[in-house]
């Protein structure tokens, strides 16, 4: 199932399905929200956007978005893959870019739904360019919006700090679900 890391450089990580639908402990609106998404996926709306659609899976750690996306995945018969943004960033001018094309020439090669964790560390809430490192992460951030409003398959983003995200980034997302704490016990 897994990716070589000669097209990816290792920055990509198959999920395993651990739960299925009814072993998840969803909510009925989560679990209504993540079917819908799943029906958007294969459906003739995706077909006239010719894009998947973008999604964003917000809430703290442990509370299952990865759970939830293994779940679209499955119902979908497709392979999840996980991109841990933090790890694609670089601070070496050109190279979180290079990261990113990797990928997705990666990603093309198969229909895959992408879980692209960490959404934050690259679609942050911008303020005044002052330095390189502002610079590297606009650009970084402008070189990822046009692969994602083409990438042909799912995409949902994961962010464990919604209220960071840039404003424009979110108004390019089609939908959110939000992920409440687990309470004591549970595991997400």
């Amino acid at each position: 199932m897994g990716w070589s890391t000669d097209k990816s450089g290792g920055l990509i990580e198959a999920i395993e399905p651990r739960f299925d639908w009814n072993e998840a402990g969803l909510s009925e609106d989560q679990r209504r929200c993540l079917e819908e998404i799943s029906d958007r996926a294969k459906g003739p709306a995706r077909a006239a956007a010719r894009h998947g659609p973008r999604v964003l899976f917000a809430g703290r750690p442990g509370s299952g978005k990865t759970l939830a996306a293994s779940l679209v995945a499955g119902r979908l018969d497709l392979d999840l893959y996980r991109i841990d943004l933090a790890a694609v960033v670089n601070k070496y001018i050109g190279e979180t870019e290079k990261n990113l094309g990797r990928l997705f020439a990666a990603a093309l090669s198969r229909d895959a739904v992408l879980l692209l964790d960490e959404a934050d560390a690259l679609f942050g809430k911008r303020s005044e360019v002052k330095d390189a490192h502002g610079r590297t992460a606009d650009a970084a951030a402008g070189h990822l919006l046009p692969r994602l409003e083409t990438y042909p398959g799912l995409v949902i983003l994961a962010t464990n700090r919604r209220s960071d995200l840039d404003a424009a980034f979110l108004r390019r997302l089609e939908v959110t679900v939000e992920f409440p704490p687990p309470e004591d016990g549970d595991e997400g």
